[in-house]
């Protein structure tokens, strides 16, 4: 019973921003309808539907589709709404007609910019509604851009006041995550630099990180959009972001080395060597990891640099012992691309360590006196 209610209550606890999500909609819908009830509007579904729309996993999302929508609706009630005085509609055939004229150039819009998307939708509301209440294509337009800011503007406000969700939070979570899988494969990879690896296994440890990239990418835009209104406060995004793209592209290179088998006696020279970069690695960014979401300081880098000039000098000995004389070229090439990823995995560790710290200075400035 007790195992039961574990993976219960841990199942919950990994889908509480889905749990959080779907309350905050249930309010806005509820809310929605309420104020067009008491606003006597026309249509309350318009608005209980934007409502619903524009409330998002996070408030930068919520800022977003909530402008998206507004414009969209504004511009394809007016473009609807001049349609349909300028052109006069009383069969069908002028109906087709019309419609085809109003459609045909916001979906062009749509395709171009698809944050405008629901301006088509808009304009046949616009022209087909007045049929149906009998009413005028003007008073059509108005109605339904009150009745969508309306609901616009109860879905944003509930988005702020029940249990907000801030996309600059979620931005450091997918970061860390992130983190995880980068130093997961990262381990990996410089285990395979002893036996090598094909390009089936490369391809599965990068495609996760790709993955979490487009996801994390979407998640930033929305927290610059949070701090851009003041609604969030916390250091820009990019940086971060900009340097675990880095820290992917360390570990490409690094893989298309390990597609490579160096020989083995120069391999059982450089084991041990590449074993302490690897564990120290893995340790700086799990530190990191943990930093993060804590906003604590970034951990030391001093044991992956001792690691580092430890390779480094396994490296210049087997040199200097003319061990590298007679290797194939293509070994060569490994040989020292290997060396060039670890210098350059050394330079973004220290860029994410000032990326780290200037999140726990945020978190100091936070803390009450």
């Amino acid at each position: 019973m007790r195992a039961a209610w574990s993976r219960i209550s841990g199942w919950l606890s990994a889908r509480r921003a889905q749990f959080t999500l779907g309350l905050r909609v249930m309010m806005a819908a509820l809310a929605a309808l309420t104020v067009a009830l008491a606003l006597r509007l026309p249509l309350p579904l318009w608005a209980v539907l934007t409502a619903v729309i524009v409330t998002q996993m996070s408030v930068g999302r919520s800022i977003k589709v909530t402008t998206d929508y507004l414009i969209g609706t504004i511009g394809g009630a007016i473009y609807g709404g001049v349609i349909a005085v300028l052109f006069p509609h009383t069969g069908e055939l002028a109906l087709l007609a019309v419609m085809a004229l109003a459609v045909a150039p916001l979906a062009v819009v749509a395709a171009i910019n698809p944050s405008l998307n629901v301006a088509p939708v808009t304009a046949i509301i616009v022209l087909l509604l007045p049929s149906m209440t009998h009413g005028s294509p003007l008073e059509s337009a108005i109605d339904r851009v009150i009745e969508v800011a309306v609901g616009a503007f109860v879905g944003l406000a509930v988005s702020f006041a029940v249990l907000p969700s801030r996309a600059h939070n979620l931005a450091i979570t997918a970061a860390a995550r992130m983190l995880d899988q980068i130093a997961a494969t990262l381990d990996e990879l410089l285990k395979g630099l002893a036996h090598g690896l094909d390009s089936e296994t490369l391809h599965r440890l990068q495609d996760g990180i790709g993955a979490a990239l487009v996801g994390l990418n979407g998640v930033a835009l929305e927290a610059e959009r949070e701090r851009v209104a003041r609604v969030a406060v916390g250091p820009d995004t990019g940086p971060l972001l900009r340097t675990l793209l880095r820290l992917r592209h360390d570990l490409v290179m690094i893989g298309r080395a390990a597609m490579v088998r160096l020989p083995d006696d120069l391999q059982s020279r450089l084991v041990a060597a590449q074993t302490e970069v690897r564990l120290a690695a893995g340790d700086y960014l799990r530190g990191c990891e943990a930093a993060l979401l804590s906003r604590a300081a970034p951990p030391p880098l001093d044991a992956f640099e001792a690691a580092l000039r430890g390779y480094i000098e396994a490296v210049s000995a087997l040199r200097r012992a003319g061990r590298t004389r007679d290797l194939p070229v293509d070994v060569i090439e490994r040989f020292f691309m290997v060396g060039f990823a670890l210098e350059q995995l050394h330079q973004n560790f220290i860029d994410l360590r000032r990326c780290v710290d200037a999140w726990s200075h945020t978190a100091e400035r936070r803390r009450p006196a």
